[in-house]
Parts: C-alpha cells; sequence; structure tokens
C-alpha cells in the first residue's frame, strides 16, 4: 500500500536532463547518438532488460540499409546502436517503464529501483507498436497454450531457446508474416497454413521465397480465422471463406497472428496531445502540439523498417537541439487528414512550407488493393501535389517523394491525402 509518506518520498524523487527518451529502439537509440554529439545531457529509458527493439529478436538480414548503409542481421544490428549509445555516454536506464505524467508535467517512471519523475526540457516518444494480438482481432475459442504473435515467437524461440511447437498456422500474408515463417521452419516447426482476409500475399515475392525457401505453403486467401480450437493446448483453427462461407478445420499446436500493428500510444495519449487515428498528431520535424514533447519511429507510422525508424530519430533529435537552442515551438499550422482508402499519414500536420519531413515523404498505408490511380494532396479544393501509382498495397508502406516547396496555405483549411481511381 503507498501511503502518504510513500508518495512524499517519491515527488521527492526528481531527476533533471536536458532531453529524455523513452524507448530503447533504433528511433529512441539513433536519437540519443545525435543529442549526445551536440553536446546534450540526455537520458533514455527502456522496460526490457537489454536495448535494440524488434530487431533483437529478428534474426534474419536486412537492417540497416538507409541509415548504416550496410547490411546487418537484427541482432547485429541491435548491437551495433546499444554500443554507440553506452559509448556515447548515454545515461541508459533498463527494466524501466514510464507510466503517467506528473501534475507539474513531468514523466513517472517506475523500476526495481523505484520511482522517479523526470523533469526534462524535452522529451522524445519512441515507444514503437506492437501486433494486434488474438483477443485484439476477437477470434473465440478458449485460451489454450500455443498462441502467439511475431515477437513473442521470436523471443521465445531467438532468446530463450524454448520449443514452440511441431505444426502452426500463421495468420497473416505481409512481411512480418514471411518473418513469423522464417523464424518457424529455421527452428523445425512445420507451417501447415497461411491465412489472410486480403485477396492475395501483400509482401515481395523475393521475400517471400527467402522466408518459405523450398517449403511449398498453402495460402487462404480472403479468409478469416473464426475459432481456434483446444483448451489446455491448441489443437487446430477453424476458417471460412469470406466469399462462400465454407468452413473447414486446419490442425495445428500453434497459431501465430502476425502484422495489424498497433502503436504503443498509451503514454501519448495521456499527456495530452493531439492524435491522428492511432498515433499522435506530429509534423514535419516530429514536434506533437505540446511544447517540448516530441514523438518519432513506429510510434507515429506503424509499421516502418528499423532504419527508417531509425533516420527518424536522427530528426527528431535535430529538432530537439534546435528547441534547447532557442526555445521555438510553431503556434499553427495545418493538419494532413488521410482520406478513405488511406489510413493514416506522416507526418500529420504541416507547420511550415519550409522545414522537410523525414527523407523529405509523406507515409502512408491503404486499407486495400488498388490501382492504377493518382494520390493527390488537396487543400480548398485545389491539388498541391499528385502521383502515379500503378498499384497500391495493403499491410505495406507507401512512400510519396514531397517537393522542395509544397505551396500549402498554413491559414486555410486541413490538406486531404485522396486517392483518384484511373479511368
Amino acid at each position: 500500500m503507498t501511503t502518504p509518506a510513500h508518495r512524499a518520498h517519491w515527488a521527492g524523487r526528481v531527476r533533471q536532463v536536458d532531453a529524455l527518451i523513452v524507448g530503447g529502439g533504433p528511433a529512441g537509440l539513433a536519437a540519443s547518438l545525435m543529442l549526445r554529439s551536440a553536446g546534450v545531457h540526455v537520458a533514455l529509458i527502456e522496460r526490457e532488460r537489454s536495448l535494440g527493439g524488434i530487431p533483437r529478436h529478428s534474426r534474419h538480414t536486412g537492417y540497416g540499409l538507409r541509415d548504416l548503409h550496410r547490411v546487418l542481421s537484427g541482432p547485429s544490428y541491435a548491437a551495433h546502436y546499444a554500443a554507440l549509445a553506452e559509448q556515447a555516454g548515454v545515461e541508459i536506464h533498463l527494466t524501466t517503464t514510464a507510466t503517467d505524467w506528473s501534475a507539474e508535467g513531468h514523466l513517472v517512471t517506475t523500476s526495481p529501483s523505484g520511482r522517479v519523475q523526470w523533469a526534462a526540457k524535452a522529451v522524445l516518444l519512441a515507444t514503437g507498436c506492437r501486433e494486434r494480438p488474438r483477443s485484439a482481432r476477437l477470434v473465440p475459442g478458449d485460451r489454450p497454450a500455443g498462441v502467439l504473435t511475431t515477437g513473442t515467437l521470436q523471443q521465445l524461440a531467438d532468446l530463450f531457446h524454448l520449443p514452440i511447437g511441431e505444426r502452426a498456422v500463421v495468420v497473416g500474408a505481409e512481411h512480418v508474416s514471411f518473418s513469423a515463417v522464417h523464424t518457424l521452419l529455421t527452428h523445425g516447426v512445420a507451417v501447415a497454413a497461411m491465412v489472410t482476409d486480403q485477396p492475395a500475399s501483400q509482401s515481395y515475392t523475393l521475400l517471400r521465397a527467402l522466408a518459405c525457401g523450398r517449403h511449398r505453403l498453402p495460402l487462404h486467401v480472403d479468409t478469416d480465422v473464426v475459432a481456434i480450437l483446444g483448451s489446455e493446448r491448441v489443437r487446430g483453427v477453424e476458417l471460412e471463406d469470406r466469399r462462400s462461407h465454407a468452413r473447414w478445420s486446419v490442425p495445428c499446436d500453434t497459431v501465430v497472428f502476425t502484422g495489424a500493428w498497433v502503436p504503443d500510444y498509451e503514454l501519448a495519449r495521456t499527456s495530452p496531445v493531439a492524435m491522428s487515428g492511432p498515433h499522435p498528431r506530429v509534423d514535419q520535424w516530429l514536434r506533437t502540439a505540446r511544447p517540448g514533447l516530441f514523438a518519432a519511429g513506429n510510434l507515429v507510422h506503424a509499421a516502418e523498417p528499423a532504419d527508417v525508424c531509425a533516420l527518424g530519430g536522427r530528426q527528431a533529435a535535430r529538432s530537439i537541439v534546435q528547441y534547447l537552442t532557442h526555445g521555438e515551438w510553431p503556434e499553427r499550422g495545418v493538419e494532413l487528414v488521410a482520406s478513405d482508402p488511406f489510413m493514416w499519414t506522416h507526418p500529420s500536420q504541416l507547420t511550415s512550407t519550409l522545414e522537410r519531413p523525414t527523407r523529405g515523404r509523406l507515409l502512408t498505408r491503404v486499407r486495400h488493393f488498388l490501382g492504377p490511380g493518382v494520390i493527390e494532396l488537396v487543400q480548398s479544393d485545389r491539388v498541391l501535389h499528385a502521383v502515379r501509382r500503378p498499384r497500391l498495397v495493403p499491410n505495406r508502406s507507401i512512400s510519396i517523394a514531397l517537393p522542395a516547396s509544397l505551396r500549402v496555405d498554413l491559414t486555410a483549411g486541413p490538406v486531404e491525402l485522396r486517392w483518384r481511381q484511373a479511368r
């Protein structure tokens, strides 16, 4: 029980830093390195026991091309950034969780050594994202052992070296789904089937080939998982065809739910800042509506590759240095609105016609397959920018290069992201 004396004790534990980073994944680590190089006193808190985020347990290659200009495995990529952060003198706090904001606006954290309030001039939220679990997808059935997400699967298999099962069904057919397939096959688990509610796979042919190797896996498209069978251990899944409504069962002892990413937005929602769908609303320089509060990585665009997140972390660091130096914060801007079939945009606000977003690009995703057509940015019925695309694929990042001077009227209404189907 927390007594008044306890509360007074914890209230007195206030740490002063220039910048506080929440999250020790690629975005947080990259930001911390750039801040230290600028002479900023920066502390980084991470709830896990080690730094690196998701790449720690993603043993496939392909990490680091955009930010490090070389290709590494996930664990090597994570270890590289963690080592640099330690060498740079970043104040690192592991097994430390940010839980709330105090009445004074300080971030409150808890760890095995107790609770602390952080009085930081700037705070960067780089909390990342997670896959939508079975419970959030409302799949009926008991709660047997053997129901996992890709992240849980890879941690069990590659970090803790625990047995997985013998025969699995993978729910999803996007990039991360094939990463799950690769992990299962590498650890001797047969893949009985892949299941997606989309009409086709959403990943690249080469990635599918690398993940599956010589294995020819059944892919059930336009199909839903309508029940998990089994009580103590999974013994199968029941599937339903979306078109014919036919149902059938696939025997398995493991089910891996993949993708359907959800940003870890709890701290952002309680800060409070404006939200744009599931993401905190940020401008080109990753500033939220609250002065001194920044957000980067897959918290603002779930889910992009690790190196894209790292580049976003660097962008946030440059923005933080500018803020600590000059104390300036944009007073107004125009919202970027995603119209159906787009799900969200990043950035989700424009506060300057001069500042460029990370890599000079706008990011978005769509709900379903489309093509061919034109992506348009429209303000007050005026087309600001248009890009032709032969095809748009759901669960895959859509990157739109923005012109150096986007003619946005910052005193007018929102800028709308639209899709115009070709005739």
